[in-house]
């Protein structure tokens, strides 16, 4: 979950059935404090909680889903940063990008933080990447699911 800030997506991910290992991933400090915190007083032994830079999500080991939900206009240099990433995609690894749509106005972030999936796919095709799925069943946002080429 790179992004995770306080884990809303990360520890329900932890909490599931399968209880997958979750790393989750951010670039504050504080909010990797928060998640270790409340990790451990949820008893949640499979998430671990990850400090971040801004050239890459510093992944401790492979993983099969890389879910990056609301901040992928947060990453600079994205086709680096997704290219780097690829190597800690486990074979036949997927990237999800969950975000807002372009033109949305509906309480996200300003349009020009806003990417259309044409965008996405683009940039990510520079990293290495080729478009796998897109789901419409979100009212506001794109889920575009990448695997490497």
């Amino acid at each position: 979950d790179v992004g995770a800030g306080t884990g809303y997506f990360g520890v329900r991910l932890a909490r599931a059935a399968a209880a997958p290992k979750v790393f989750a991933v951010d670039l504050e400090p504080k909010m990797v404090e928060h998640l270790t915190k409340r990790a451990a007083a949820e008893g949640l032994k499979n998430i671990t909680a990850v400090l971040a830079s801004t050239t890459s999500p510093n992944l401790p080991e492979p993983v099969d889903v890389v879910l990056v939900i609301d901040t992928y206009h947060h990453i600079g240099n994205r086709p680096a940063y997704f290219a780097a990433l690829k190597a800690k995609l486990t074979p036949g690894g997927r990237l999800a990008i969950v975000d807002f749509r372009k033109g949305g106005g509906d309480g996200g972030p300003p349009d020009h933080f806003r990417f259309t999936p044409e965008q996405i796919t683009g940039e990510l095709a520079q990293a290495g990447y080729v478009l796998d799925r897109a789901h419409d069943f979100l009212p506001r946002q794109h889920f575009l699911v990448y695997r490497i080429k």
